[in-house]
This record gives C-alpha cells, structure tokens and sequence, in this order.
C-alpha cells in the first residue's frame, strides 16, 4: 500500500483545563481533497494549525512525506495555509501577491513570471493581474488568495475557512472552481469548515470532528448514508431520530409508538432500545393507500422539494421530503419507509 501523504497519529493538544485534541489519526494521500468538517470548538483548526507548524502538539506524530514534523518550523514545511481572512498584500497588485512566495524563495524571473501566468490562467485572473486588491470582489480575491499559496508548488495546501465569507451562490460556484484547480494541480488539500454541505460538495473523504475526537472519516456518500454514530448523523444534512425497540418474532422489526418498521438489517437483539436515523428524502408521501397515517402540520417550500413537517404520533413529528404534489397544512397523508431506509443506533450512542 501507498504511503500517506501526510500521516496524523494519535495527537492530543490541551490549553489549560481545556482539551483541544485528543488522540487524533488520520491520514491524507497524494492528490488527495480531505475535509475537516465539525461545529466550533470541535478542534478542526488548531488540528490545522498543528499540521502548519503553528501550535505544537503535546503528544503523538505528524509525519509528512514520511519525514518526521518535530521541530520543523513553519517556513520549512513543504506546506502552505491559505487563511480565511486572505491576508492578503493591499500595496501589492494582483500579479505581485502572487509572485510574492516566488520572490522570497529566490526564483529566477523568467521562472516566477511562467508560474504566475500559468496560475492567473487557472484561477481566471489573467485580465486582473495589475489590480489592487481594494479593486477586486470577493471572490476574486479568494481565488488571488488560492494562487498566492499554490505559487511555490507546496506538498500540502491548507485551507482555513476559505469559502466563508461569500455568498451562497458564489460559494457554490466557488466551490465548483476550488476542486477544479485541486484537480489540474494534483496538489494534496485539507480544507477546514463548519459547512457540510460544502465538505460534501468538494471532498474526497470527510473527517467528522467532535470535542477533540474524529468520529468518522470516510467518503461524503458514507457519511450521508451510513453515518457511524448518532452525532454525525445528525450534523451532516437533515435526519429524523425516532425512538423505539427491535423485536424479532416475526423477521426484525423496529417497533415505535406510530407503527412496526419492517428492517432489512438489524444487529441489535430482542428487545433492545434503539433509536432510527431517517433522512426526509427516504420517506415517500402520498395523500393515500397503504403506509403510516399522518397531518401535515406545516411545510416549508425548498424549491426542488417542499419539506414538510408531519404527526404521526402524539408526540412524534417527522420531517418529510414531497417531490410531487402539492399539500397544505392540515392534509391527511400516508406515509411509506423501506426496510433499508435509514441507519439504526443502539440507545448507548
């Protein structure tokens, strides 16, 4: 098996009484989109800024190339951060913030000029290389700031944040833009975002950070559709949780306060508590026919779907997907879950 690219291994980092890292591994491959994905305070950033150079764990090892990266100051790692802020130069044009990474290692400027050129071409700056940067949009500047820190060619790019403060609809079209030059670069990134919708947009794999831990590292598909634990299946994208318990005198069954679920799967043993994740999309909707009676208690219309928010049970309310038809609040409706819908988590979680 191929080596790593990068290699975090069992880091831990506290400030004080508060436990920032702990025992943290994973690892990213060459050419590889790794995202960093958790709510504030998770730990993604300072686990960032160890990998930079920029805090120093309190145990474990981070190797990069398989080189050890103990003592290795910032400036000499084969790594660069691009920081959510930009940072960038306001007395320096388009084309000298870029060069400027070039300029400090000493390049030649024949060889400075090409490597500019080449990344003003891919970022579609090239009209805008003498611009200031008070003279540009946002976006512009956030892709300014991507060909600052991929001019020196590093191993490994960092990214703090780099989307956040654009708009929705140009962070999407940014987002489209980032995994393009990711791609033609075959440069290794590790982006760190709190937006989940965007690690599942842009990654290669996902690491789900909670309180200093990973809780799962996989695929966007894995993440979404067969979430590890509870948490992530709760922070990734829209879920209901329903209660119940298995039973098994008649094949396995989820058993709620609304209706016996038939289960395709089931680990759990008789009688256990358990607790359902199901996404909206995985329960159809229809005003009649077979399936669990429910109201419509209100909706809200998402454009290529209406979410709505149905009783099924005095005290459950599920969250449904409706990509046909029309309902209105106070329609009565039949409600169908597949045996293999959803993911199944054991009361301890």
């Amino acid at each position: 098996m191929t080596a790593p690219l990068l290699s975090v291994s069992e880091i831990s980092k506290r400030y004080g009484a508060v436990v920032a890292l702990e025992g943290v591994s994973l690892n990213v491959g060459a050419g590889e989109f790794f995202a960093l994905l958790g709510p504030s305070g998770c730990g993604k950033t300072t686990l960032m800024r160890c990998i930079a150079g920029f805090e120093t764990p309190d145990s474990g090892k981070l190797t990069l190339k398989s080189a050890d990266l103990s003592g290795v100051p910032p400036h000499r790692r084969p790594v660069n951060m691009m920081f959510q802020s930009y940072a960038l130069f306001p007395h320096l044009n388009v084309y000298e913030n870029v060069a400027f990474g070039l300029r400090r290692k000493g390049e030649r400027e024949e060889a400075i000029r090409a490597r500019v050129s080449e990344l003003l071409d891919m970022t579609q700056l090239a009209p805008f290389g003498a611009r200031r940067i008070n003279e540009l949009s946002g976006g512009q500047r956030q892709r300014v700031a991507l060909a600052r820190a991929l001019a020196p060619r590093p191993a490994l790019l960092l990214l703090d944040e780099p989307l956040g403060a654009l708009d929705r609809k140009l962070r999407e079209e940014t987002q489209f833009q980032l995994k393009e030059i990711q791609r033609k670069t075959r440069t290794s990134f590790v982006i760190v975002t709190h937006d989940q919708d965007e690690a599942l947009a842009i990654a290669d794999r996902i690491a789900v950070m909670r309180t200093g831990k990973v809780e799962q590292i996989a695929a966007p598909i894995e993440i979404y559709e067969k979430p590890a634990t509870r948490f992530v299946a709760g922070f990734v994208g829209e879920m209901n949780f329903i209660e119940g318990e298995i039973a098994r005198d008649d094949g396995a069954a989820f058993v709620t306060s609304f209706a016996r679920l038939p289960r395709a799967e089931c680990a759990l043993p008789q009688g256990a508590r358990a607790t359902l994740g199901l996404r909206p999309e995985r329960i159809e909707v229809s005003r009649d026919g077979e399936g669990v009676a429910g109201r419509v208690e209100d909706f809200v219309f998402r454009g290529e779907y209406t979410l709505l928010r149905v009783r099924v049970a005095p005290d459950v309310v599920l969250r449904v997907g409706a990509y046909d038809g029309r309902f209105a609040i106070g329609d009565d409706v039949k409600l169908t879950i597949a045996p293999d819908a959803g993911v199944l988590f054991a009361e301890s979680e």
